[in-house]
């Protein structure tokens, strides 16, 4: 039986699978993996042990980074055959880091319906019990392997003052941290591994402190890193008023607002804001 939705036409489906704990899966999944006609998966293996503990038997194609480029092709078929193609990843939610982008991409090109499934990815929790600043983040994903090419990447990120999501593989995840705390300073960081798993783990301190702890461990599994962001600069001394004004015009807030903070932050009346600002027009 296939499942048809929003216009009754083919439908290409995202759907998530556990990260570690098969409990995650959630109902909506399962029943969409029964109900497509194909599955496209990161590792045919990984998928069928899983769709085997679920008791679910379906056609699986492999598509991974090396063969996308094919592979989107082969799902077009699909959907112009009027199938369902599902979409999933070794674990957790599809194209985080992982393949699925150019399928969708073409997908999209063509017309079709793609729908996103709600479920399991490893960022979103390591992020709320990181104890850092949630709001606002960039989820970043792997950095580079080498060496020169990483800190390059991590230059070009080192002034943003929000939360900075990044993956890591155990191989790597020393030389990486040394990176961080080479271009970024010390910063105060979270590094979760295992998650959802029997062996979860969270170390949370400045970059040397959570260096120290994982070489004092056995480095396993996949870890996700949660970097805080660039202090901002709350020495106002050097800046006009106008110029004061505008850092907050720029963060989107109006000038009311914006003159109301500058007076906070010098701890002046509105009212000299209002004349001094006015004063120059």
């Amino acid at each position: 039986m296939s499942q048809k939705s929003y216009d009754n036409s083919p439908s290409v489906y995202l759907i998530p699978t556990p990260i570690g704990n098969l409990d995650d899966r959630t109902d909506r999944s399962v029943k969409t993996l029964e109900l497509v006609d194909v599955i496209f998966s990161e590792d045919t293996r990984i998928t069928g042990e899983y769709l085997s503990k679920l008791g679910i038997k379906k056609k699986l194609i492999s598509s991974n980074d090396h063969n996308e480029d094919e592979t989107k092709i082969e799902a077009i078929k699909y959907l112009d055959d009027g199938k369902n193609i599902g979409i999933v990843t070794d674990r957790g939610t599809p194209i985080i880091s992982d393949p699925g982008y150019k399928i969708v991409e073409e997908c999209i090109k063509k017309g079709y319906n793609v729908i996103p499934l709600p479920g399991a990815n490893a960022f979103v929790p390591a992020l709320i019990a990181s104890g850092i600043n949630p709001a606002p983040f960039m989820f970043y994903g792997f950095l580079n392997a080498k060496k020169s090419k990483r800190e390059k990447e991590l230059s070009l990120l080192k002034d943003y003052t929000f939360t900075i999501i990044f993956y890591e593989a155990p191989h790597r995840i020393i030389d990486m941290l040394e990176s961080l705390k080479e271009v970024f300073g010390d910063r105060i960081i979270s590094v979760s591994r295992e998650l959802t798993k029997l062996h979860e783990e969270i170390y949370r301190g400045t970059i040397t402190e959570v260096i120290s702890e994982l070489q004092a461990n056995e480095i396993r599994g996949e870890f996700v890193i949660v970097c805080s962001g660039k202090e901002k600069n709350n020495n106002y001394d050097n800046l006009s008023i106008d110029e004061h004004i505008n850092l907050y015009l720029e963060d989107g807030k109006d000038l009311k607002e914006a003159m109301k903070l500058v007076a906070k932050d010098r701890n002046k009346s509105k009212s000299d804001i209002y004349k001094e600002y006015y004063s120059k027009r």
